[in-house]
């Protein structure tokens, strides 16, 4: 019997890389993806816990796509205390728990972080919210804008 749950559990993930392969070779993954809030890691990168498929989920770090906030260890004063207030914005709205969106998901230029518009369930982009704030800049790759 626990032979034969394991041949099970080995063909479903074999199942699932496949078809995640199959998939990332067609794009992004257009969602909506459920996700919860496992921490905000600063003002554009967060880990969350998404649901992938029935009563499966996977862990990961979600940069939000089309910004770039300030970074906490920036090049001077005023960056970091940018950075400082785009994290305590996100984590004012992201609580330990909350649970929001995923869309139109990429593989990220690092490995173990996936690019993706976030949305909270009532709609609001936090990437837009951000940009809207003054803690974000737009972007679309290459290299970062200058804060300083």
């Amino acid at each position: 019997m626990r032979r034969s749950v394991r041949r099970w559990t080995r063909l479903a993930v074999l199942l699932a890389v496949a078809v995640a392969v199959e998939r990332s070779e067609a794009g992004p993954l257009p969602g909506p993806i459920p996700a919860e809030v496992i921490r905000v890691v600063d003002g554009d990168t967060l880990e969350v816990r998404a649901e992938i498929w029935v009563a499966q989920t996977v862990v990961t770090f979600v940069r939000l796509a089309g910004i770039d906030a300030p970074e906490l260890r920036g090049a001077c004063g005023g960056e970091r205390t940018l950075a400082a207030a785009a994290t305590e914005r996100l984590r004012g709205l992201l609580p330990p728990g909350a649970r929001l969106l995923l869309h139109e998901v990429e593989h990220g230029k690092f490995a173990g972080r996936v690019i993706a518009r976030v949305t909270l369930p009532d709609g609001r982009d936090l990437g837009a919210g951000l940009l809207l704030a003054g803690l974000a800049q737009p972007y679309a790759g290459g290299r970062r804008a200058e804060w300083c």
